[in-house]
């Protein structure tokens, strides 16, 4: 598959809807892509079972607070630092690179990367939509572990954390974020093709790419048939925000929490209310107090008249949005990994709701 600056467009929708609310902005990824490709012309992305199956490929993507990447922009040497600091730690180079994390900022900003380092592009990731903590990434969930992990931020330090739990090394990513403004490249160890479907989810790139096609296809303010049709998702409700609650949430392995709150709207159909409760990401729907969709499903907010998700930190109280629940990928259905990311994994009581 090669994408083109044609395609930007519909790579951005697919993988903000993924994001589920939180995974970062996608614009400023998006311009710089399409920078990019205006002078390319295309970028090809492989799937992973074309790959020799001794081909090295490292994961990469921006951690920490996705925000301050608008901020503070990346000087252009981060992700080539700390590609080089995980190749020097671990004696493998990399022959191509893939994403942590296909929602969000980090489902488009590895492309540009990949292109700027001379290096293939993997279609898979760590995550198969947005989240929010490193311990939760596919390599966590299937036992590989996280560790080593290079970090370069943009005001020159690296630093790798050799070794440790997946707690730990969160812990210190964290840790390492606080001090140094905020966000970081991060690069996991070299990763061999032949075991790649065994601990990623494959596929991310084209799907958030078609994804994203179907959704535009469709136009501004659709009708709720044609919206679910396009998502192959459902439509939980269709209304105003009427109510946005913040607070801190509660702390992960001795950390302070992250924010934490809760959107509520009326639906129009029916006048019931719905309830989403979040984190980073949109976390779980209650329907007058009744749960009726959860992690890991994704869960999304459009703008009714744009379609454009609105993420958790930009919800705002009189926006006419459309909440939609799209299917998890297979991979965190699977029970054994599904206590990665069921609501109990994010602190809330309830048990995963509406899986398909």
């Amino acid at each position: 598959m090669r994408i083109t600056a044609g395609d930007v467009a519909a790579l951005e929708r697919g993988v903000a809807l993924l994001g589920s609310g939180g995974a970062g902005d996608t614009v400023t990824a998006a311009v710089l892509l399409r920078r990019l490709l205006s002078g390319s012309g295309s970028l090809g992305v492989s799937p992973v079972a074309e790959l020799a199956p001794t081909a090295w490929v490292v994961p990469i993507g921006v951690v920490g607070a996705t925000a301050a990447f608008t901020e503070k922009l990346p000087g252009g040497d981060e992700f080539a630092s700390a590609v080089a600091a995980i190749e020097r730690w671990t004696g493998e180079r990399a022959d191509a690179l893939m994403s942590i994390e296909i929602g969000g900022l980090n489902g488009l900003l590895p492309l540009v990367v990949a292109d700027q380092l001379g290096l293939g592009y993997v279609d898979a990731d760590l995550s198969g939509r947005g989240l929010p903590r490193l311990d939760q990434f596919s390599v966590a969930a299937t036992g590989r572990g996280v560790a080593p992990a290079a970090l370069a931020e943009p005001g020159g330090q690296v630093v790798v954390l050799a070794a440790g739990s997946d707690v730990v090394i969160e812990r210190g990513t964290r840790a390492f974020l606080a001090g140094s403004g905020g966000w970081a490249a991060f690069a996991l160890a070299p990763i061999p093709a032949r075991e790649l479907a065994s601990c990623s989810v494959c596929g991310t790139t084209s799907g958030a790419l078609e994804l994203g096609r179907r959704v535009l296809a469709v136009g501004e303010s659709p009708p709720r048939e044609a919206l679910e049709a396009a998502l192959d998702g459902t439509v939980l409700a269709r209304g105003r925000v009427l109510e946005v609650a913040r607070h801190v949430g509660p702390g992960q392995h001795g950390s302070p929490g992250f924010g934490r709150g809760s959107v509520t709207l009326a639906d129009h159909r029916d006048g019931s209310l719905l309830r989403l409760e979040m984190e980073n990401e949109y976390l779980l729907a209650l329907r007058d107090g009744a749960p009726v969709a959860s992690t890991p499903d994704v869960l999304s907010v459009l703008d009714h008249r744009t379609g454009v998700p609105v993420n958790c930190d930009a919800i705002r109280v009189g926006v006419e949005v459309d909440v939609v629940r799209l299917a998890a990928a297979p991979f965190w259905t699977d029970p054994r990994r599904l206590p990665v990311l069921e609501p109990r994994a994010y602190g809330i009581d309830c048990d995963p709701v509406g899986l398909r």
